[in-house]
């Protein structure tokens, strides 16, 4: 009865309470017509109850998404390939595929009748200004009887999912000055200047095979040099991302946390196109304090399109992992929120001597409900001038500065602060 009942819609209960009422009313009154009315009325939704039980909904679904990877405010078009996996001719169905709110409206179609085989494909697009991996399903659908009194709605099983990717912003053709020991910690002129794809030969190392000893070269110095057969190591930047919760502000799209995600995407993909060996620090990388390996420009985008906001403590464990990475030289970008002294401190020891460090410290009341600025400019927040003594450039932001235009001034920056 429970699983009947299920199945009346409101106009169907509303047969079955009016032709009970009758029912009584007729027996009690002696009018025979009146009870008769009242059968008619409980026994048509209970006969259209049963016969909807009696369909047999059974389906296959595949379910694609082309491209499977977007970015923020791109589309995708999902294919729905529904096929009839019951005995029986299935009956016209009314389908609504189920969606992340962040994907847009549920998409509704008609699924028309099918011989037992048959397949139905479905197209439908979605969009997200919202990155994140989003859901696509389960498909549900309805059938309802043609008087709307009763209705049976299933699902068909299975679901898959969308990555929307966060947002790339141009950054021009800048990059920062090279300087100091590189990546390897080898001719560190030559790095500074060329890249560490340049060099072909180095200082001779403990354990170097003497017949790759480069005579002209030793004998132009005056130090044992080795040619370098192998392919050297590309130029290193590590990028760290601060998820403090508690640090960032703002909601939705114009938070202080989506801003850091967006710049440090931007950032990453433009460093990698200028042939840069990228190290991704954040939650996500950081595991028990290891150093985060140099990823390439897909699982780097996929892992920022999931970076969720997180616990204050993890940023010690952030900060570890960086350390490894950084200890080699090479370009440091750390995108953080307003940084208490100690951890103020803990970032500007990334920074190697004679390194490139850049950080953008998201102002907290540059992406409040206010939207206020420090009046005193950077002065205010204290964790400037440690970075600024550290040798640090340093950019404060809010949620109205341009990414572009923050890049541009920090890269050339040096040691100055960027207001």
């Amino acid at each position: 009865m429970r699983r009947l009942r299920d199945l009346l819609t409101t106009r169907g209960r509303a047969f079955v309470a009016a032709g009970a009422t009758l029912v009584l009313c007729g027996i009690g009154l002696g009018f025979t017509d009146l009870t008769r009315i009242g059968v008619l009325l409980v026994a048509l939704p209970l006969l259209s109850g049963m016969l909807m039980r009696r369909h047999d909904l059974r389906f296959s679904l595949e379910r694609t998404a082309v491209p499977g990877r977007v970015q923020v405010d791109e589309k995708a078009l999902v294919t729905l390939a529904i096929e009839n996996a019951g005995a029986a001719t299935s009956p016209l169905l009314m389908a609504e595929e189920q969606l992340d709110y962040a994907l847009g409206d549920r998409p509704r179609f008609v699924v028309p009748r099918m011989r037992r085989g048959d397949r139905q494909e479905v197209h439908y697009t979605v969009r997200s200004h919202v990155r994140g991996r989003h859901r696509l399903g389960p498909l549900g659908v309805r059938l309802r009887d043609p008087f709307g009194l009763s209705t049976r709605v299933a699902a068909i099983s299975g679901s898959s999912d969308v990555l929307v990717l966060p947002k790339i912003l141009p950054l021009g053709g800048g990059r920062p000055a090279g300087s100091g020991v590189g990546a390897e910690g080898a001719i560190p002129h030559m790095v500074a200047l060329h890249g560490e794809d340049d060099v072909s030969i180095r200082a001779y190392r403990d354990g170097d095979d003497l017949r790759r000893i480069h005579w002209p070269a030793t004998a132009k110095t005056g130090d044992l040099m080795v040619r370098q057969e192998d392919r050297p190591a590309r130029r290193r930047a590590v990028v760290v991302l601060d998820s403090r919760a508690r640090g960032h502000h703002g909601s939705g799209t114009s938070s202080s946390f989506e801003w850091a995600v967006t710049a440090c995407a931007s950032v990453a993909v433009h460093l990698l196109a200028q042939a840069y060996a990228v190290h991704l620090v954040c939650d996500e990388t950081a595991e028990d304090g290891r150093a985060a390996s140099a990823m390439e420009v897909d699982p780097l985008l996929d892992v920022l399109a999931v970076a969720q906001s997180g616990r204050d403590d993890l940023f010690a464990d952030v900060l570890q992992a960086a350390h490894p990475v950084t200890a080699s030289g090479g370009l440091v970008l750390a995108v953080v929120t307003d940084l208490d002294e100690e951890l103020a401190r803990q970032v500007a020891s990334l920074r190697q001597p004679g390194g490139t460090a850049l950080a953008v410290v998201l102002d907290p009341d540059g992406f409040g409900a206010t939207r206020r600025r420090h009046p005193h400019g950077t002065g205010e927040l204290p964790c400037v001038p440690i970075l600024q003594g550290a040798g640090w450039g340093v950019a404060v932001v809010g949620s109205g500065d341009d990414l572009a235009t923050v890049w541009t001034a920090l890269s050339g920056t040096g040691s100055r602060v960027v207001a």
